[in-house]
């Protein structure tokens, strides 16, 4: 399959495991909803792990992965308290600050410098962040032309994903480095099993109660963790055709989806804006990594 029919799907898949959990799991815990997420996804994909011809794996790939695995779980801690409490509109759109802060973090670090396509996308990704919050007045001054950009701040669940975000502009960074031990067509569904086998590992001997989420019914069970798992194929499959930028631009089309989750399953208000606001957020990704 082409990499942008496959960079749809996964998109497609993370913003209706999104949906699902939201839907189906609103009444749970966070610690429950990881057990989801990252637990029984992980489980789906181990018969397909097992097949794979693994190269010999030195100590530093394990020093990744150790170091990987307790920002992963704390970033999905907080990216389900922020969907399961607050509309999706106002959440999911910031994980387009990822590559935002990776951007920046390369220049504070490392210092890369930004092109000019990377400061119009950063550019375009706060317009749209300002947008989503933008609530219409008549009058425009200084305290109203910023309101938008405090209620960031002041909003928890934005506020969650804006720290997700920055997690993941970590862990992205690491992942890229303990995937040159292993074909990228491998390493998603490796790195994914090693983390939900973590993920109920720890869940079963330190929050046993989280495993009586399955007390939701096994049908909301298979339908977030699946498509959560058809999502990490997806991701990795189309990242072994094209250049990582483009496959991660058209993935985050995923936040377009979830506005129209948002709509459609929760009744959420002002979609014109919401998904005006999102393609800016899109665009920006996209200027940013081309």
């Amino acid at each position: 399959m082409h990499w942008l029919a496959l960079s749809l799907i996964c998109a497609f898949c993370l913003a209706t495991s999104d949906a699902g959990a939201k839907h189906w799991f609103r009444q749970a815990g966070a610690i429950q909803m990881v057990v989801v997420r990252l637990g029984f996804s992980g489980l789906l994909l181990i018969p397909w792990v097992i097949t794979f011809d693994l190269p010999v794996l030195p100590w530093q790939f394990w020093a990744w992965m150790a170091l990987l695995m307790p920002l992963e779980i704390t970033a999905m801690l907080m990216y389900m308290r922020a969907i399961r409490d607050y509309p999706l509109a106002l959440t999911v759109p910031y994980l387009a600050f990822t590559p935002v802060l990776v951007v920046l973090t390369g220049w504070l670090i490392l210092g890369e410098k930004v092109s000019n396509g990377g400061l119009f996308g950063i550019l375009l990704v706060v317009a749209g962040s300002w947008l989503l919050n933008f609530e219409h007045t008549d009058k425009l001054t200084p305290r109203t032309l910023f309101a938008p950009l405090r209620a960031i701040v002041i909003n928890p669940g934005s506020r969650l994903m804006l720290m997700t975000a920055g997690i993941y502009a970590i862990t992205s960074v690491g992942g890229k480095a303990a995937m040159q031990w292993m074909p990228a067509e491998q390493f998603g569904a490796f790195y994914f099993a090693v983390l939900g086998t973590l993920v109920l590992v720890l869940a079963t001997l330190y929050q046993p109660r989280s495993l009586h989420v399955v007390k939701h019914g096994w049908l909301p069970l298979l339908v977030v963790a699946g498509f959560m798992s058809v999502m990490v194929v997806t991701h990795f499959l189309a990242l072994a055709q094209i250049e990582a930028a483009y496959m991660i631009a058209v993935k985050r089309t995923s936040l377009l989806f979830g506005m129209l989750y948002g709509a459609m399953l929760f009744g959420e208000r002002h979609l014109g804006r919401h998904l005006l606001a999102g393609g800016m957020m899109v665009a920006g990704v996209a200027a940013i990594a081309l």
